[in-house]
Order: structure tokens, then C-alpha cells, then sequence
């Protein structure tokens, strides 16, 4: 009989022996691969709840931020700068010209009544000279008018007040001392018989009261050293607070002032105007163009008065204000007034002035006249 080309069976012990010992491996392999499976699952979740709780938090500081934004808003718009203010007189404004304060001496005799000028002044000083009469020492800067006069003689107090200021100081003769004294406390001084430009007489007034000045041919003149603005004179309070004659003095209608035997400035309170109104003696003190002289501040300061060994042409002896050391001052804002301590420790130093609490005296925005009364022949009366 032919062969049998099947193939051969392996024994089935064999066979049998291979099949079991594959399926031992197998089932090892499936119970790691359960295990591995079952720890990533376990790191995945961990992994998101870590995120998860991420998620949380951020979107809770995102609304604890966000809830922020009005107060945050509302503190910087606290820290918002202040609007800038004319050095002088505190008032705000968009801009600030940069010019420097403008110095000049104004005649206040009878003859040279009423003056043209002074009620665009930012200050102005009141000083008795020879003979009892008194004269301005008017400072210009946030304003220029077109003319100013009677334009007068420098006197030795004038560098004491216009120093602080810088600038320029302007006036029509004097005594040569006088005028190196101006300059040695570091002012350009300008003068009619110097032949500066920006004077000329008018011929409505005889002299000596006939001198007047352009403020702006003046200003014009300032060399490289004497063009910068001119620090604060007085302070003035922050924003939202009352000037210290508002917030702790008294009620006051009237001041009533004598410099001497001549001169009784005396102030009314207008409650309409905003400010106080100057008359000189029992006679309301206009300008030329008819307008009420006044101001937003008046302080008044005692000083001592002595007599110089310069005389005027009638023979009477020049008088020296001294401005420098320490005084009673009384200052009247708002139809209030309150008692103070003026301070000069020098010629180049401002007035300060102080309060009953040692805290500075503050004005109100605005227009200031500072009248020197002396402490032995003036007074000062409050109504």
C-alpha cells in the first residue's frame, strides 16, 4: 500500500505541556497590565482634581479682582495730581505762565489818586514813607494790565519784600544806597530815569505823580537770571479744607486800621463780592477806571518803624519798616479773622505766618494786601 503523505502529530503530552505554560505567562501579563491600568487611572484623576481645584481658586481671585476695580478706580482717582496753581495767589489754572513776578512801586498820595492797576496785582504791600502818607509795593504775575501808576520812589524796605519774589523791581528814582541794596539781594531793577523802557508820563497828572509803566515792556526786559516764576509767598489749604481764618477765627465785618496820622485804610467784608473792600479813610478806594479796589486776603502785620538819616525834599526823615525777625499778625479771610505770629528770619527769606497751634496760617485762594502797621503809632481794630 502506498504511504500516507499527511504529516506527523507531535506527541500530545508536549503539545499539551507548551499550551499551559503559555497561558501561566498571559495571565501574568494581563493582571500587570490591570494594575498599571489602574494606577494611571488613579494619576489622572489626581492630575484633574489638581487642576480642577486650580480652576477654582483662579476664578475666585479673578472675581475677588474683578470686584476690586471700583475701589481700585476710586483710590487712583485720589492720587489724581492737582491742578496747577499761580504761585501767589494758590488759584487753579490750566496753565501757568512762566514769567517772573514784576515788582513796582505805586505813589498812594492824594494827588495820586485813584491809581490805575493795582486791582490786577496778586499782592500787595502797603508801607508808610515820609511824612505819614503810604505807599503800594504791587506784585504782578498770574495778570498784566496795560498800565500801572503812579509809578514812585524805592525805599529801603522794598528789597526785603521783593527779594522772596525774585524778579524784577521797578520804580522811578531814589537813593542810590537804596538801589544797590536791591541788587545785592539778588533783583533786576528797572527805572524810569535809568531810561528802561516800558515808561512815559501822562499828561492828566503834573509831577511827580505823572509816571506810568507797561507791564508787559517791563516784564519783556528780565535778563536770563531773573526769568523764572516766583516761589509761594503764603501758604494756602488743601483741597477741600477752609482757610485757618474760616476754620478758627471770628466772625469780623470791618477792619480798621491806622499807619499814622495820615493814612486810616479801613476793610469791609462783602458777602456779595467775595471779598474785602478797601476805603481809605471814610472814602471807598476805586481805580482810575472807577472799579473798587479790594482783595481776598488782608494780613496785617506789626512791625517797628525807624527813621533813616535820608531825608525828602521838604526835610522829613525817610522811615525803614523792619521786615525781618518775628511779630503779631492778624489775618482776615472769608469775613473772618484769626490772630497769628509773622516770621522773617532774613532779607531773602518769605513771611511765614503761624497760628495759635503752631500750625501755618493758611489763605484763602486769591488776591492778598499785606499792611504794615507800626507796633508804637498804629493800631488795628476788628468790627
Amino acid at each position: 500500500m502506498p504511504r500516507s503523505t499527511a504529516p506527523r502529530s507531535r506527541p500530545g503530552p508536549r503539545t499539551g505541556a507548551r499550551t499551559t505554560k503559555g497561558s501561566r505567562s498571559s495571565r501574568g501579563r494581563t493582571a500587570k497590565n490591570r494594575r498599571r491600568s489602574r494606577s494611571g487611572r488613579g494619576l489622572r484623576v489626581a492630575l484633574l482634581v489638581v487642576l480642577v481645584v486650580i480652576g477654582v481658586v483662579t476664578w475666585q481671585a479673578a472675581e475677588r479682582r474683578l470686584s476690586a476695580v471700583p475701589f481700585l478706580e476710586s483710590v487712583v482717582a485720589g492720587f489724581k495730581p492737582s491742578p496747577p496753581a499761580w504761585p501767589l495767589t494758590g488759584i487753579p489754572a490750566d496753565a501757568i505762565a512762566d514769567r517772573p513776578a514784576l515788582t513796582v512801586k505805586v505813589e498812594n498820595s492824594v494827588d495820586a489818586r485813584p491809581q490805575t492797576g493795582l486791582g490786577a496785582a496778586d499782592m500787595v504791600w502797603e508801607q508808610v514813607v515820609e511824612g505819614g502818607i503810604t505807599r503800594f509795593v504791587a506784585v504782578y504775575h498770574s495778570d498784566l494790565p496795560p498800565e500801572v501808576g503812579p509809578v514812585r520812589s524805592i525805599r529801603p524796605m522794598d528789597p526785603a519784600i521783593a527779594a522772596p519774589l525774585g524778579g524784577l523791581l521797578v520804580f522811578s528814582g531814589g537813593v542810590p544806597t537804596y538801589v544797590t541794596a536791591a541788587q545785592d539781594a539778588g533783583l533786576q531793577v528797572l527805572s524810569q530815569d535809568s531810561r528802561a523802557d516800558g515808561f512815559h508820563r501822562t499828561s492828566t497828572r503834573t509831577a511827580p505823580h505823572d509816571v506810568y509803566a507797561v507791564p508787559q515792556t517791563l516784564v519783556d526786559q528780565a535778563d536770563t537770571a531773573h526769568r523764572a516764576s516766583p516761589a509761594a509767598q503764603f501758604d494756602h489749604p488743601a483741597a477741600g479744607e477752609r482757610p485757618t481764618a474760616v476754620a478758627a477765627g471770628e466772625p469780623t465785618a470791618t477792619l480798621d486800621l491806622t499807619l499814622s496820622g495820615v493814612s486810616h485804610p479801613w476793610w469791609t467784608w462783602s458777602a456779595a463780592d467775595g471779598r474785602w473792600l478797601r476805603s481809605e479813610g471814610s472814602t471807598p478806594a476805586v481805580e482810575a477806571d472807577g472799579r473798587r479796589i479790594g482783595a481776598t486776603n488782608v494780613v496785617v502785620l506789626r512791625v517797628d518803624v525807624v527813621a533813616t538819616e535820608a531825608r525828602d525834599p521838604a526835610g522829613n526823615p525817610v522811615p525803614e519798616t523792619i521786615l525781618t525777625g518775628t511779630g503779631r499778625a492778624l489775618v482776615a479771610s472769608g469775613g473772618h479773622t484769626v490772630e497769628a505770629t509773622w516770621s522773617k528770619p532774613g532779607t531773602a527769606d518769605r513771611v511765614t505766618l503761624t497760628g495759635a497751634d503752631g500750625a501755618p496760617a493758611t489763605l484763602a485762594p486769591g488776591t492778598t494786601w499785606v499792611e504794615l502797621v507800626p507796633n508804637g503809632t498804629g493800631s488795628v481794630a476788628t468790627g
